[in-house]
């Protein structure tokens, strides 16, 4: 009977074992808690994530049409340009057509003078 425990030892450690009981019970209920949060923190994550893709794809469907509209624009702005070098061009050929056709009849009237 020497390995026996009194009452009281027997309350006290009934008591202890309880309030232990209730530390891990504490600390099993934060723990929870914590994976509650976690969970909510990875959805959040994963809707971010896919919000963030649809933005990706309007932003890339945007930069197309900007890149076309861009285009269009440039078009426009060197349509001005590409007339003023035409009529620069056109006026230029028609001065060297003009001084040919000049040298060309004068060449036409000297030889008719000497021929005659």
């Amino acid at each position: 009977m020497e390995d026996c425990i009194s009452r009281r030892e027997h309350e006290e450690f009934c008591k202890r074992m309880e309030e232990e009981h209730h530390r891990q019970n504490r600390r099993i209920e934060l723990l929870e808690e914590s994976i509650r949060q976690i969970g909510s923190i990875a959805t959040s994550v994963e809707k971010l994530a896919m919000n963030m893709e649809g933005m990706v794809r309007e932003q890339e469907r945007q930069g197309e049409a900007l890149d076309k509209q861009s285009e269009r624009l440039d078009a426009l702005e060197k349509e001005p340009a590409d007339t003023w070098q035409r009529i620069k061009t056109k006026a230029l050929d028609t001065a060297v057509g003009l001084i040919a056709g000049a040298l060309a009849t004068g060449a036409v009237i000297m030889i008719a003078q000497y021929i005659r």
